[in-house]
């Protein structure tokens, strides 16, 4: 075992037995590597990451390899999941060394941590273009003790692109976004949103659906963006926008990414079908895809996407959530060291699923001809064959187009597989409990409670809200990043902890009328504004003020699988500020978006998260207030999808929302100014009918 045995990171603990002599990131190794005049190996991926696993058996595993790392380098394994802020500074060196980024990361550095050299993955032999890990290794060694002044130059350049693309810098005079998106400015443009909507048509693929070339990501913000574009235009425009929602929420539903037996959605594709996966499964994209399901049924009433959204939370439920009540952060794509063997499937395996049950002792389905007609039913639906559509098996999908409700043989099929997949040796679970990715989906969650009158997932929501605030929050009050059962919570949380966590806290005020929740969401909004705040460049760096000092204090600013830790600050300290009249909220949101500045026009699928934060900053928030017990009232503003409003109800909070609000009706505001209380459904229906999305 190497000095990563004692970690509590699933991801530093599958490496705990390498030959490679591997530390932690810490001081301990970088004085070693001080003392030996020897440079870094850090080596930084996570648990569920495919390529990391591959390259582990081919280079980490390999005796010969690790004596080369062991000789010549002091070696680091970061999990980036637990240290997105040492992640983001070296995921910048390799951008600027390579063009491009991705896990597992391989980064070389000096003794005071500066990085002169690195990439992604490394194969085990030399190809063309891309040399061998050890091949690297040789020649990196040999440039440290030959040639250590260019290593000091490539050291210096680095640390300066990263500094410089750390950071996003607004000229002097460079005008307001919201002066130059004024509503009604003569010249000017209307919609704020319109620059990303226009960009979604060019990436837009017409036959398949998504953004952008295969590998395909499910991209939920995107989603949301064509789903908003749509209810808000008209016409053409609006029958466009909605169809690129549809079609995109219509491919994935249907295609290998989606777990058709036990819910949820695989990472990403790796083709434009949407057929063939990296099969791990992430709590991140789980949060995202239920809310893009979500609105999608809000917006078209369509019970497939509800059912789809009925399965992610039944997957998160079954297989993600601890006994204490937080959510795992990720499956493997691996079993038995196999890509995707958890989720594939040959006839015979069907057959033996479908004909004799799960448990052996029959197929559940009545006769022998039932049980035949029920596996014939499942494998056509499935388009399970001979020949398999990956590597001899079959990834269960359904063709784009056909229906997706399951009749009753086929659910009895479905249900039949589940239990005999059950059996199966599962992929590796990475167990550890993330603040932001909870936060992220008890936020989703508690909207889609709210929406769909669940209560059992109002009652889970909430539970994850509550372990949060019982186990990741420090002895001194400080928010923590990551739990472990079985080593407790480590690490400063970060800015996009703090971000999500107002979002989660006020989604749950909003879903249970419950005062405290709306005090937790200003509480991390306290936090989030005096550990993290520029209050020269404006927007949040990525560690607090009291966190370890890397080379190069980061802003997390452009959306990547995820919207960015600047975004969601925005947008959920503009809620919290609308829900309680706070205009320090407000205006921390406004200066997120004029840091971002015309980044907005130019490069606005970018910043998505930011341009709906603009947008209703711009435009203003419907503010909705439900007085005394009406739930048939509250029912009303849970009807329909309405992106721009905030709600109160239940007990009264200090917020001017409040003020003079008695009765039993519902008042419908727009900056405090409200209208006629509206006493019945009907009337409240028209009122918020004129909400303009």
């Amino acid at each position: 075992m190497n000095h990563l045995a004692n970690e509590t990171s699933p991801y530093l603990l599958q490496h705990a037995s390498n030959p490679v002599d591997w530390y932690p990131w810490g001081n301990e190794a970088f004085e070693l590597s001080v003392r030996l005049d020897r440079p870094v190996f850090l080596s930084v991926g996570y648990s569920a990451c495919h390529w990391c696993h591959v390259m582990s058996h081919e280079s980490f595993e390999d005796k010969v390899t690790a004596a080369a790392l062991n000789a010549s380098f002091v070696c680091i394994k970061v999990d980036r999941e637990e240290r997105p802020d040492i992640d983001a500074v070296y995921m910048e060196a390799v951008q600027a060394i390579t063009g491009s980024g991705g896990w597992p990361m391989s980064v070389f550095l000096t003794p005071d941590r500066r990085p002169f050299y690195g990439g992604t993955y490394f194969p085990p032999d030399d190809r063309p273009g891309s040399p061998s890990f050890r091949t690297a290794l040789a020649a990196l060694t040999d440039v440290w003790d030959n040639r250590r002044s260019d290593v000091d130059e490539q050291a210096d350049e680095l640390a300066e692109a990263i500094a410089t693309r750390s950071a996003i810098h607004r000229g002097p005079g460079a005008p307001s976004v919201f002066a130059t998106f004024a509503p009604g400015r003569e010249g000017g443009p209307t919609d704020l949103l319109m620059p990303a909507a226009d960009e979604l048509v060019e990436r837009f693929d017409p036959t398949w659906g998504g953004f952008g070339r295969a590998p395909k990501f499910p991209q939920p913000t995107l989603i949301d963006l064509a789903l908003r574009h749509s209810v808000r235009s008209s016409g053409a425009t609006a029958a466009r926008a909605e169809h690129m929602a549809v079609l995109t929420l219509e491919a994935m539903a249907a295609g290998g990414i989606h777990d058709h037996l036990g819910g949820g959605f695989a990472r990403y594709s790796t083709d434009r079908e949407w057929l063939v996966p990296h099969f791990e499964k992430m709590l991140y994209d789980q949060a995202g895809l239920l809310r893009a399901y979500l609105h999608g049924w809000q917006v078209t009433g369509r019970a497939d996407f509800l059912q789809v959204a009925e399965g992610i939370v039944e997957y998160v439920g079954r297989d993600l959530t601890s006994a204490e009540g937080g959510v795992w952060s990720a499956e493997d794509a691996d079993s038995e060291g196999v890509e995707g063997k958890f989720y594939v499937w040959t006839p015979a395996q069907m057959a033996q699923a479908v004909t004799t049950g799960a448990n052996g002792t029959g197929s559940g389905t009545g006769t022998e001809a039932d049980a035949f007609d029920v596996l014939a039913a499942v494998s056509e639906w499935f388009g399970v064959t001979e020949s398999g559509n990956f590597e001899g098996s079959t990834i269960l999908r359904r063709p784009l187009g056909e229906p997706m409700d399951r009749p009753a043989d086929v659910e009895i099929g479905r249900r039949l597989l589940l239990e005999a997949r059950g059996a199966r040796v599962r992929p590796g679970l990475d167990d550890k409990v993330l603040t932001e990715w909870n936060a992220m989906y008890g936020s989703a969650l508690a909207e889609a409670a709210a929406a769909t009158g669940n209560q059992a997932w109002g009652d889970a929501a909430v539970s994850i809200g509550e372990f949060l605030l019982g186990h990741l929050v420090g002895a001194d009050g400080r928010w923590l990043r990551s739990w472990q059962r079985y080593g407790g919570a480590r690490h400063q949380a970060y800015a996009a902890d703090h971000a999500w966590l107002i979002d989660c806290f006020t989604r749950l005020g909003e879903l249970t009328g419950q005062a405290v929740w709306t005090e937790r969401a200003v509480g991390a909004a306290e936090a989030l504004l005096t550990l993290f705040g520029d209050p020269e460049g404006g927007g949040f760096f990525t560690t607090g003020h009291d966190a370890e000092k890397l080379i190069v204090r980061t802003k997390e600013v452009f959306d990547g699988a995820t919207p960015s830790a600047n975004a969601v600050a925005a947008l959920s300290l503009a809620r919290l500020g609308a829900l309680t009249g706070d205009r320090r909220y407000t205006d921390a949101a406004r200066q997120v978006v004029e840091m971002v500045g015309d980044l907005l026009t130019r490069h606005p699928t970018a910043f998505t998260h930011v341009a709906h934060t603009a947008d209703l900053l711009l435009h203003g928030f419907t503010e909705v207030v439900i007085a005394g017990d009406r739930p048939d009232l509250l029912d009303v503003t849970r009807s329909r999808w309405l992106p721009r409003a905030v709600v109160a109800w239940g007990e009264p909070t200090g917020s001017p929302l409040w003020k003079g609000r008695d009765g039993s009706r519902a008042f419908v505001c727009r900056d405090y100014v409200c209208q006629t209380p509206a006493t019945d459904p009907t009337t409240l229906a028209d009122q918020l009918a004129q909400d303009p999305s």
